[in-house]
């Protein structure tokens, strides 16, 4: 499935490309990513956690940087990675492409990905919701790492736990009603009598 997410960031769009190489500062503002090993050569190991109200979910996988175009500020990451305790696999190829914007910089987010196992109960348009939730935090990390690094201060190293399910499947719910609500109530074309 194909999900494309987009945000803002208020630094300029040759800060933020910086800070996108440098892969484990990116990797702690993903909510519930952690690296555990560089292999070199542009590829980690690490895992991910997410947690939807009862389902706790623990990927541990390999991403690789496969390509990074300077000149139009893209970089594809290609991962991929099997649930800790046997319940699904994933597998996905994220596009990032930066921009100048009005307040900074506009980062585009392609994210084609392929869930089996537990994660594919949800269905793609939770996974789509969970990803939208997922990237606004991801965006306010990158946000305030950065302003970290201007300052001379340390970049925060957290543990990952996984990312909460209450507050993400609460807003992923939401999101979820506001478009059953869009569709249900949405104008219906006149009939001429």
């Amino acid at each position: 499935m194909l999900i494309r997410n987009q945000f803002e960031v208020a630094q300029p769009v040759d800060k933020v490309w910086r800070f996108f190489d440098d892969v484990p500062a990116v990797a702690t503002c993903l909510p519930g990513a952690e690296l555990t090993e560089d292999l070199g050569d542009e590829r980690y190991r690490g895992r991910v956690g997410v947690r939807l109200g009862p389902v706790s979910l623990k990927f541990d996988g390999v991403a690789a940087i496969t390509s990074r175009d300077e000149d139009a500020r893209r970089l594809v990451v290609d991962a991929s990675g099997a649930e800790a305790r046997g319940r699904g696999q994933a597998a996905m190829v994220v596009t990032a492409t930066l921009a100048r914007a009005d307040v900074g910089t506009r980062v585009d987010f392609e994210q084609d990905l392929q869930v089996s196992g537990a994660a594919a109960q949800y269905g793609r348009g939770m996974i789509a919701d969970v990803s939208s939730v997922l990237m606004r935090q991801f965006a306010l990390n990158v946000q305030e790492a950065i302003a970290r690094a201007e300052r001379g201060e340390a970049a925060a190293r957290h543990a990952a736990a996984p990312a909460r399910g209450f507050t993400i499947g609460l807003q992923a719910t939401l999101m979820a009603l506001r478009r059953v609500f869009r569709r249900f109530f949405a104008p219906y074309p006149s009939t001429p009598a």
